[in-house]
Formats: C-alpha cells, sequence, structure tokens
C-alpha cells in the first residue's frame, strides 16, 4: 500500500533523526498497538537492531496479558528494557497523576534528552496541537506560555516545524528533554492495516472475546472493554471504520479540559 509506506518512510525518517540528534533518547513502552509499532518500525529503521533502550512505566495496575506480552517480546527482540515503578505512595484510581511521576524520576535518574511517545494527532484535540518533536522544561511541560497574569498555559510557543522530509529547525538547547512523536500523522485505522500488513504482534485484549474488546488499552483502573465481535484484525479494522466515535472514550483521563492540564504537567 502506497500510503502506509508513505507513512511508514516518514516515520522512520524522524527515528534516524533521532539517532543523530541525541545522546541518550528513549522509547516508552506502554505494550499497546501504537508503541508496539515504534518499536517494529525501529527494527526497519535499523535493519533489525532496536538502538534505544525502552521503558514500561509500570503502574503495578496493569492486565495480566500485558506483563505477559511484555516479558515474551522484551525477550525476543533482545529489547534493553526498563522497568519505572513509583517509590511513593498513590492512592487507588489514580494512574494518571502516577505514570507522570515515574515518568519524571525515570527521566531525571537515567537522563534522558529525548522520550519517543507513540502519540497520534487523530487521538484527542490536545494531541493534535503537538509536534514531531516537542521541546520540555524542567517541570516536563509542553509548549509553555504565559499570560498577562504570568500564569502557565498551553499556547503555541514551539518552533514551526518545516517542510516534507525537511530540517527540524530548532535546537532544543534550553529544554530539559524533548518529546519525540514519529506517529503523529498516523491514524488508528493506519495503525491497525500496518499491523495487518507487517504481521505486528498486538496484546489479546485488542481481540474480541465473549462480545467485549479493549479499543485502547492503559491500566485496569481506566480501561474501559467496548461492545465488539471484531476478533480478527480484519473484523478491527471494518469495525473502526464504521465507528467514528474516538478510541479512547473510555478513558476518564481523556477528557477535554483534564487532558490539557494535564499536558501541562507532563502527562503523555
Amino acid at each position: 500500500m502506497t500510503k502506509l509506506k508513505d507513512l511508514e518512510n516518514k516515520s522512520i525518517f524522524i527515528l534516524r533523526e533521532v539517532k543523530k540528534r541525541f545522546k541518550n533518547p528513549v522509547i516508552l513502552w506502554s505494550i499497546g498497538k501504537d508503541s508496539t509499532t515504534i518499536l517494529w518500525l525501529c527494527k526497519k529503521a535499523f535493519y533489525g537492531e532496536i538502538p534505544f533502550k525502552a521503558l514500561h512505566i509500570d503502574t503495578e495496575t496493569e492486565f495480566d496479558e500485558v506483563y505477559q506480552f511484555r516479558d515474551k517480546f522484551a525477550k525476543k527482540w533482545k529489547l534493553d528494557l526498563l522497568v519505572a515503578k513509583t517509590a511513593g505512595k498513590f492512592e487507588e484510581n489514580t494512574c494518571t497523576p502516577r505514570k507522570t511521576e515515574i515518568l519524571k524520576q525515570a527521566i531525571e535518574k537515567y537522563k534522558f534528552d529525548a522520550v519517543i511517545v507513540g502519540i497520534r494527532r487523530d487521538e484527542h484535540a490536545i494531541r493534535s496541537m503537538e509536534r514531531y518533536f516537542s521541546p520540555r522544561d524542567k517541570e516536563f511541560r509542553w509548549n509553555v506560555t504565559k499570560d498577562e497574569d504570568n500564569e502557565v498555559g498551553i499556547g503555541s510557543a514551539q518552533d514551526a516545524e518545516f517542510s516534507e522530509w525537511g530540517i527540524y529547525a530548532t535546537e532544543f538547547k534550553d529544554a530539559n528533554h524533548v518529546r519525540i512523536h514519529p506517529l503523529l500523522h498516523w491514524s488508528e485505522q493506519d495503525i491497525w492495516q500496518h499491523i495487518k500488513q507487517e504481521k505486528i504482534p498486538i496484546v489479546s485484549l485488542y481481540l474480541a472475546k465473549n462480545g467485549k474488546r479493549f479499543r485502547s488499552i492503559g491500566c485496569k483502573c481506566c480501561s474501559v472493554s467496548v461492545e465488539s465481535n471484531a476478533d480478527t484484525l480484519s473484523k478491527i479494522i471494518k469495525e473502526i471504520n464504521e465507528d467514528k466515535d474516538s478510541e479512547r472514550k473510555g478513558r476518564d483521563t481523556e477528557k477535554e479540559y483534564n487532558m490539557q492540564k494535564l499536558r501541562s504537567l507532563g502527562y503523555l
């Protein structure tokens, strides 16, 4: 498919740019379909190798299937995998601030200068504002601006990114680290078509069982299954084509206001 090849080529170009421009990058691997696709693209970009560390932020509230998949393919793909957990205490059902805090601790501990993340513009209105290379400050806020009262908010302060297959102009000299988004131009449908075409392995929770499946997989406390009989990749692709709702509609943290606030605080 020409479209998928074009999408893939641009992502591979971005991943190779990361290798060239940063000293200590890491891939955030949630074990979901998008971040697993990034690992697969890395293998294609670097001739079967994955030259970056992978980081799983483990809230200790993941599904058993997620842990099983992680351990199996970390070994099979010879990943340099780091598993980060929090040293602090959190209330139940607070996985989002927990993820943010674990990520902050990991970046500080390992001194990552680039964090590769599998977000896409079609997931959420706030994510549609992102750049492929997104600098973050020392508090891990993104795209920081200040209004007349000196209040931090979300704006369009990031430098523009130039040209298709062009040069990403920003040097990021003042950034604490840079978030990299190689899948920003993909859609959910594109990801699934690519997974089918490339035979990329996925967590079994994505496939329907007893009339239910997970369209988006997070922690147990924030993931909601949807009614579905899509137990094959072809059926998933057909189902998504007919369903115009967001794949993340069951994730509590994805409400517009809360998502904007969380991203300003360093959430993915």
